[in-house]
């Protein structure tokens, strides 16, 4: 196989929850530049006319949104039973959406707590199971969570984000080691400090921002754009001996 079709994604089916904006949206973007169709999840996209969607349409590849509360079973299961009915075929699960809840942890109360671990650790769970037993069934899928630099490392004042994304490396490994044999390759990608919603606390503070950007080697804060070429490499046939991994994209940050 040659490399260029190693990595290409023409004629494959990509979900990608957390599309509407952000890390999601980049690599939903992406994917379907190198040939994937998209369905793209979040709880306030546009089912129709989004901005992802004119993007991902002007790459000549097919968009469909569906809403879901991935804080809520009971929405996630009634997105699943659609998006199952509507498209039984997902070649590729980017598990991507995620909060982050800002208090110390004497002061990080049960509501906090719940909301991260529901949308950062059960959700993807769920979906990678129902999701993992029809790539089980066809033989073949790519399975991938976006971690995080705190799936390493405690950070602080976000003990429930912590908690979640060090959960989830665990999770990587232990599908990985279940699901390998199967034709189904489950990894992660743990971005840097990237510059979205979720960091704009810490780039408004100038000690937290200065502080941050001096232990980077690269100098920057990173772009969602960065995380483009990890997502389709593990989306793709370039990476069907990798499994259980975790590819860190952080500027440098944990070499430091």
């Amino acid at each position: 196989m040659s490399i260029v079709k190693a990595f290409s994604l023409e004629g494959k089916t990509a979900l990608v929850t957390g599309a509407n904006k952000g890390i999601g949206k980049a690599m939903a973007l992406a994917l379907a530049e190198a040939g994937a169709n998209i369905i793209g999840v979040s709880a306030s996209i546009e089912l129709v006319g989004s901005e992802v969607e004119r993007e991902v349409n002007a790459l000549g590849r097919n968009f469909n949104a569906f809403q879901a509360d991935l804080s809520n079973k009971e929405s996630i299961y009634k997105f699943l039973e659609s998006v199952h009915s509507k498209h039984p075929i997902i070649d590729i699960l980017v598990n991507n959406a995620g909060t982050i809840m800002r208090a110390p942890a004497a002061e990080h109360g049960d509501d906090y707590w719940d909301r991260v671990i529901d949308i950062n650790l059960n959700a993807p769970f769920v979906l990678a199971r129902e999701f993992g037993k029809k790539m089980i069934e066809q033989g073949s899928g790519k399975i991938i969570f976006t971690a995080s630099l705190l799936s390493f490392q405690g950070g602080i004042n976000v003990p429930g984000y912590a908690a979640s994304k060090g959960a989830v490396a665990s999770l990587i490994k232990a599908l990985a080691n279940e699901w390998a044999s199967k034709g189904v390759n489950v990894n992660g990608i743990a971005p840097g400090y990237i510059a979205t919603d979720n960091t704009a606390a810490l780039r408004a503070d100038p000690v937290r921002s200065k502080s941050i950007l001096e232990r980077i080697p690269a100098g920057r804060w990173g772009t969602p754009d960065d995380l483009k070429g990890a997502v389709v490499f593990l989306a793709s046939n370039a990476s069907n001996y990798v499994n259980g991994t975790i590819i860190i994209v952080d500027g440098g940050w944990m070499g430091r």
